[in-house]
């Protein structure tokens, strides 16, 4: 029986449904870079403001290339080959020996990573409600283990809705910043020398490969996971270029906003609710609440990665495994302040991810070179 032709209304809807899978394979994306330390700032004033003009544009601009392709070429992948485990990316990019070494590596700092959102949450509770770190960072960690223990598709449908909110209210917070003081930004970047800012390299274009080097790290097996569940290559290219490019847009409009601030925010746990504070205790409140959703936001991949890399999703050890890994987290991440973890994980792990880079663009150029097929 011959099939008959799709309908005008059959072809609409195909490209609604897609669209909106693109949105949310973005916001999923967006969610999981927010973490503690965007949410907070405390990233973005140590990767790109404390740098002044060449920090906020040279490595937003160099964040926006890299993570473009980084996260269109991880769902690319993960959608044509489809690996039995997320983790195989690692060995299709290095090799067996290194595939190892950063397999294992990655998850490593993935559940570091973890400890650091424990310690953003603990942060928010002490700085802006007074209240025990210790309350906030075991309050994250038993939602976190909750969710993840209902699974990755119940997570993709969670935080790919909450993550483009906390974003734009982001990015709003950040041009307020800047709006309340149009001339503080040139003079925040003439006070930078005076200032004791805790920087995460010795110059811009280092901090730059180095934030991409450790998001990598945390995307690589996510996305590649995510990426086997597009329907098609162009749904899942979309997906990620959507989402790193909200993303690094955002991080340049943030970074604007503390560098006009930078003297009010230099010395703070927790800058954008400096920001926030500055303008209304409500806002600040209700910016409160968004940092910790960033938190939660990002807390849970991370959590999900490590359990999914030993057990299949779902099952009574992936569970089991993912208490174990939210008490040992929690313990960890309450034991230094939380800039310092930021400083001490982020930028350690992120020259190894540099290495990752390299050897991604040469995989990517061999293969373009010699036009071989996915």
């Amino acid at each position: 029986m011959p099939q008959k032709a799709p309908t005008r209304a059959h072809l609409r809807t195909v490209e609604k449904t897609s669209f909106l899978r693109i949105l949310t394979y973005a916001g999923a994306i967006i969610a999981f870079l927010i973490g503690s330390g965007f949410a907070t700032g405390q990233e973005i004033l140590q990767y790109f403001t404390s740098y002044g003009y060449w920090g906020v544009f040279g490595t937003g601009a160099l964040v926006l290339v890299l993570m473009t392709y980084v996260a269109v070429e991880f769902f690319v992948v993960g959608q044509a080959k489809k690996f039995d485990r997320p983790s195989r990316i690692f060995h299709y990019y290095c090799g067996k020996y290194l595939g190892t070494f950063f397999d294992y590596f990655s998850i490593i700092f993935v559940f570091l990573s973890f400890t650091v959102m424990v310690a953003g949450a603990g942060a928010v509770f002490e700085e802006h409600y007074g209240l025990s770190r210790y309350a906030g960072g075991i309050g994250l960690a038993v939602v976190v283990g909750i969710s993840v223990w209902f699974g990755l598709k119940s997570l993709v449908d969670v935080i790919g809705k909450i993550g483009p909110v906390i974003v734009v209210v982001a990015i709003a917070l950040g041009l307020l910043g800047i709006f309340r003081s149009p001339g503080g930004i040139a003079e925040g970047s003439a006070l930078l020398p005076t200032l004791d800012l805790t920087q995460a390299s010795t110059n811009w274009f280092m901090a730059g490969l180095s934030y991409v080097g450790f998001c990598m790290l945390w995307l690589a097996a996510f996305l590649t996971a995510l990426g086997k569940t597009a329907r098609s290559r162009k749904e899942a290219a979309a997906g990620g270029m959507v989402g790193s490019i909200a993303f690094s847009v955002a991080c340049i409009i943030v970074g604007l906003g503390l560098l006009a601030n930078v003297v009010q925010v230099g010395g703070s746990q927790i800058p954008m609710l400096v920001l926030a504070r500055d303008v209304s205790p409500v806002l600040a409140a209700g910016i409160s609440v968004m940092i910790l959703a960033g938190i939660y936001t990002t807390a849970v991949p991370l959590l999900w990665t490590v359990s999914s890399r030993f057990f299949a999703d779902k099952t009574p050890r992936f569970k089991y495994l993912t208490i174990g890994l939210a008490v040992l987290g929690t313990a960890i991440g309450l034991v230094l302040p939380f800039s310092q973890m930021v400083n001490i994980v982020y930028v350690i792990n992120g020259y190894v991810g540099i290495l990752l880079l390299v050897l991604m663009l040469v995989k990517t150029g061999t293969r373009l070179v010699r036009r071989q097929p996915l």
